[in-house]
């Protein structure tokens, strides 16, 4: 009887963590530059004595849906999309260099040019960027930034770090959100990269389908609680003819 038990679940398990992840998704429809986490269910065979018959499954996340989101034109001169497969460098709320694709920039109180979720923006030679104060301040599709103060001719403050992975060492996504390579490096400067100007790329969730697959998994979440319920049923039934006298 525990053979049904455990099995259901691992199978309810693995579908609640299914649930939580299409509705992180679900939440980040919105969110500038994200990427959908996919999942997958897979058959792990028990071992030990007397259960090689039994089969678990546990839900596995192999990765993310490597597809640019759909260009949301803003006409902001501070709002920029990379074109093909370059990733803006910010730094981590751990100090560590990162990778995001959301390109809608800011200035802090402190002049240091940071996205609108208030990450530090890098330069191409892995530093913040500062900017003058009162500065107004220019983006070109190379990635290169002027300032213009006042009445003064412009000023080059530095260039957008822009990175493209390479195949033999791509990126994963961190628990904060951001990527960064397998290998832990920083990826070097790709100088050939190049901006859309007053676009930022949005979510490549798609809501509709993501709100499909969390009701065919809530389904199946209800599936496996009612195996454990029957089994819990067969379970006192068996007791019952057992406890009975004669």
């Amino acid at each position: 009887m525990d053979r049904l038990i455990y099995t259901s679940m691992t199978g309810a398990n693995a579908a609640a963590q299914r649930q939580a992840m299409l509705a992180n998704n679900l939440a980040n429809v919105s969110t500038n530059g994200f990427r959908a986490e996919l999942s997958t269910y897979r058959s792990v065979p028990v071992n030990g004595d007397g259960a090689s018959t039994r089969v678990m499954a546990i839900e596995a996340t192999p990765g993310w849906l490597d597809l640019p989101g759909s260009p949301q034109r803003t006409g902001r001169a501070m709002d920029a999309m990379t074109a093909g497969n370059s990733w803006f460098a910010v730094q981590g709320r751990d100090g560590t260099e990162a990778y995001t694709r959301n390109g809608s920039f800011e200035v802090d109180a402190t002049g240091t040019m940071t996205t609108n979720t208030g990450l530090v923006v890098l330069s191409d030679g892995g530093a913040p960027i500062t900017v003058p104060a009162g500065a107004e301040v220019t983006l070109g599709s190379d990635g290169i930034l002027t300032a213009k103060v006042g009445k003064q001719p412009p000023a080059g403050i530095g260039r957008l770090k822009l990175a493209t992975p390479a195949a033999e060492d791509p990126l994963k996504r961190g628990g904060d959100g951001l990527f960064r390579t397998t290998s832990g490096e920083p990826m070097p400067n790709d100088t050939t990269a190049r901006l859309q100007l007053g676009v930022i790329e949005g979510s490549n969730v798609n809501a509709i389908a993501t709100m499909v697959d969390m009701i065919q998994t809530a389904r199946q979440f209800d599936a496996q609680t009612r195996l454990m319920q029957t089994a819990e049923a067969d379970d006192r039934a068996a007791a019952q003819l057992l406890s009975m006298q004669g």
